[in-house]
């Protein structure tokens, strides 16, 4: 079954957006709502994304916080079918694609992840799709399904 909700979305160029909610008591924890637009073969978001996390674990008992996730297209005419995600990288970066994965595994290592370049790459509209609809279900099961499909992307070679 395919999914038809993303079919006439407007991608944006780029959107950072954070809101605070104030509520009725003094003593309640503030509500701050984060919207974050990001590609998911975007090895950068995925940094930023564990960054975040990070920021919200060390503000938890102040903050109630809301993240919503919108749809970036780094690449809108990649291959549904997709390509080594090595041989794209040599392609669009050339020698420097060298630099750029070394680089990746740095950053990826202080994270206390593994960066893994195997696998393919391609178009991610059917990616942001699925982010959408998690959406619909609640913006805790979209964060997660982000932070899923992050790791396989850039941990696992999927």
């Amino acid at each position: 079954m395919r999914l038809n909700y993303l079919h006439n979305f407007q991608i944006p160029r780029i959107s950072r957006s954070i809101t605070m909610a104030s509520g009725s008591s003094s003593s309640a924890k503030k509500l701050i709502q984060i919207d974050v637009s990001a590609d998911t073969v975007c090895p950068w978001c995925f940094v930023g994304k564990k960054n975040l996390d990070k920021a919200i674990a060390s503000s938890a008992d102040k903050y109630n916080f809301e993240i919503k996730w919108h749809p970036y297209l780094l690449n809108p005419s990649a291959p549904k079918e997709g390509i080594a995600k090595k041989e794209f990288y040599v392609n669009k970066f050339g020698p420097r694609a060298v630099q750029i994965e070394s680089r990746m595994t740095e950053i990826f290592k202080g994270l206390g992840m593994d960066y893994d370049m195997s696998g393919l790459t391609g178009n991610t509209l059917d990616s942001h799709r699925l982010i959408y609809f998690a959406g619909t279900q609640g913006l805790d099961k979209q964060h997660k399904l982000v932070e899923e499909l992050s790791l396989g992307y850039f941990t696992q070679g999927k």
